[in-house]
């Protein structure tokens, strides 16, 4: 116990020793975009007709009314435009953090989210809707019928608290996208969600199950605004002007017949959506590769050090193992996205974020891999190697190393299965792998279930790929014995 509560102690002081950085810039967001010649816009690319992708002669895009507004702010400020995707929930923290400039999703400035950031005027005015499957249309009509009932919701947004206020009796589902929640009303897991009037029309006209409640809602109008990080008047008042003149010119109008346009596109499922998967397949085995190949460098250090009889060593590696193992892959992927900014002060992209996330979780399951493997070789074999003269390292390098591998090969083929199904998880920070172009699909096609079908495959044919490899390399590593 005092061995125990000595480690701790040390992995506090070697936290407080880390110098804390201030995310927030001293000098106006509006100056930061002009000096960096581009401004980056945070939004959740599943949210047709606000913002979504479409695939054009094999290239994809971002289209949708949001997207005409970043390019009409983008283009008013005098820089280029860059979209960063992400999960809706994860925006404010980005925004806050200095991963992106602004936030044009659909968002509506209430009073909570305006102590954490600033908002624009608003653009749009929207109402909210209860959408319900249409055999039930005649059964769900009053806020009464819905009390004791599910209802879908998106996390973190004015459904979700429109729905704590105005159904308190009702049982809430939040989740992260859209499709998941349309997903959710299809299967009958739950029985209503709350949409936004363009969303729900978009959905309704892909889903002929579903159909509007006749429940209104006390307060269901919702205006949608653009978010920026405090203290930063200029950039404010550049964009209240931009909003301003798409009001005076009824740009939003234009900007949504265009969105309804591409929303229905002709073309097969798989001509228009493919190269999402074939991407995103790309982008897994690349961030999985990193995450094994250097978490197994990082981790076989850590081995050392844990078998080390250096006790500072050892602390160390044990502390480190320790933590990373008792905690969740998504807090960590969060504390190196976020952190990276706020602590280090370093402006790394989704993908490197991500990638680092896995290279350190790896290495601690790989570390306590190598440590068993190196504790199965018999001591024996290093007594013999020492008595024939061979050095302690010689002795770990000739002798001993051999023999672990092969005691380690199955477990780190099992890792790397693993980190494949798991790098699934660096999705909510926008990082397009397979399971991240997966959602976009889900947004684009109104589909929310073959996108899923189609990645679940691809997982598994990865997956089952990489296991059959595995099997003959053990083999033959079998027969040299």
């Amino acid at each position: 116990m005092k061995k125990m509560l000595t480690m701790m102690l040390l992995f506090v002081v070697i936290l407080s020793c880390i110098p804390l950085y201030s995310a927030s810039a001293k000098d106006d967001q509006y100056d930061v975009i002009k000096k960096r010649g581009e401004i980056r816009v945070g939004l959740s690319a599943d949210y047709a007709p606000y913002e979504f992708e479409q695939t054009v002669n094999g290239k994809s895009r971002y289209v949708g009314i949001d997207i005409e507004l970043a390019k009409k702010v983008a283009k008013d400020l005098g820089v280029d435009l860059k979209i960063v995707d992400m999960s809706f929930d994860s925006l404010l923290g980005s925004l806050k953090t200095g991963k992106i400039d602004i936030i044009i999703s659909g968002m509506s400035p209430t009073p909570e989210r305006r102590k954490e950031v600033d908002f624009t005027e608003q653009y749009m005015q929207v109402t909210q809707r209860m959408i319900v499957q249409k055999k039930n249309q005649d059964k769900l009509k009053t806020v009464e019928d819905f009390s004791g009932k599910s209802i879908g919701v998106q996390k973190q947004t004015t459904q979700e608290a429109l729905a704590q206020k105005e159904i308190p009796d009702a049982n809430l589902s939040s989740l992260t996208r859209v499709p998941e929640i349309i997903m959710s009303l299809n299967s009958g897991k739950v029985d209503g969600i709350i949409l936004e009037g363009p969303v729900g029309d978009a959905y309704l006209s892909k889903n002929p199950g579903l159909a509007y409640s006749s429940l209104e809602f006390a307060d269901a109008a919702k205006g949608t605004a653009i978010a920026v990080p405090k203290d930063s008047q200029q950039l404010l008042d550049q964009l209240n002007a931009s909003i301003a003149e798409v009001k005076d010119k009824g740009l939003i109008k234009d900007y949504q017949d265009k969105a309804n346009e591409a929303m229905f596109e002709e073309g097969s499922f798989l001509s228009k959506y493919g190269n999402y998967f074939i991407k995103g397949i790309g982008a897994t085995i690349l961030i999985s590769i990193i995450g094994v190949v250097l978490g197994s460098l990082f981790g076989g250090i850590l081995a050392f050090m844990k078998l080390s009889r250096n006790k500072i060593l050892k602390s160390i590696a044990w502390i480190y193992i320790e933590f990373i193992r008792g905690t969740p892959l998504l807090v960590q992927v969060f504390l190196v996205y976020f952190g990276t900014t706020a602590v280090l002060g370093l402006d790394l992209s989704a993908f490197l974020c991500g990638a680092i996330a896995l290279v350190l979780n790896c290495a601690a399951y790989i570390a306590e891999i190598f440590r068993a493997g190196i504790n199965a070789v018999d001591k024996g074999q290093m007594e013999a190697a020492r008595s024939l003269g061979l050095s302690h390292s010689q002795a770990m390098n000739k002798v001993i190393m051999p023999q672990a591998i092969k005691n380690i090969l199955p477990a780190l083929g099992n890792e790397f299965i693993t980190v494949i199904k798991e790098s699934s998880i660096v999705s909510v920070i926008g990082v397009s792998e397979l399971m991240f172009n997966a959602q976009k699909v889900q947004g684009a096609s109104f589909d929310p279930f073959t996108p899923l079908l189609l990645a679940a495959v691809a997982y598994f044919i990865l997956t089952f790929t990489l296991s059959r490899v595995m099997n003959v390399v053990e083999r033959r590593m079998s027969v040299s014995d």
